[in-house]
């Protein structure tokens, strides 16, 4: 195709005539194809790519015949979608990652949570089994943060009653809470085959 032919075909299409128009498609579509799939590694985003580029030359066909080397502004066209798209993607893997990250951290939080309270209801279960004198300590200490003097004073109680109090309390709950998670424990390995 020599330089008068295709502007000729330019001006033809410049004036709107859509066969000249399919004609310039089918003379640069190969050239196109090959440098476009270089870059983008995608039959499909090559194939998008290279129609959106000659949607933009029908838009602005009134300006073809100014315009110097069709080539040349066709690579253009084509160089600048193709980088917005490699952008475009990107972008979007990022946001993927971004939002799988923070997915990840939720539910990580949630189970994290889940497994708090779960254990919390763990130690309040074994707590009410504790003795009454116990148990009341337990909770003044834990629950209410009074120091053992403050306790003693306020059950009528000699210091060292309330800290054997806690003492046997606190062996009490060692033991009984092990046991509670290791059932707990022992019935997830039961049930988890069948949840796999």
């Amino acid at each position: 195709m020599t330089i008068n032919n295709e502007n000729e075909i330019l001006l033809k299409v410049s004036e709107g005539d859509q066969r000249s128009f399919t004609l310039l498609f089918d003379m640069h579509y190969p050239n196109l194809r090959t440098y476009i799939y270089r870059i983008t590694e995608s039959r499909e985003a090559t194939e998008e790519i290279i129609q959106e580029v000659f949607i933009k030359v029908w838009e602005k066909r009134e300006t073809l015949i100014t315009v110097n080397s069709f080539k040349a502004y066709l690579f253009i066209l084509s160089k600048n979608r193709t980088f917005n798209f490699l952008r475009d993607k990107a972008k979007a893997r990022a946001n993927e990652l971004k939002w799988s990250i923070q997915n990840y951290e939720s539910s990580y939080e949630l189970d994290r949570h889940s497994l708090q309270d779960e254990y919390n209801l763990i130690i309040h279960q074994v707590v009410l089994n504790l003795p009454p004198q116990q148990q009341k300590v337990y909770c003044l200490s834990r629950h209410e943060n009074l120091k053992y003097e403050e306790i003693a004073v306020q059950m009528g109680l000699s210091k060292e009653t309330v800290k054997k109090h806690m003492q046997h309390a606190l062996c009490f709950l060692k033991q009984n809470v092990k046991k509670q998670i290791d059932s707990v424990v022992s019935s997830l390995m039961l049930v988890l085959p069948f949840l796999l």
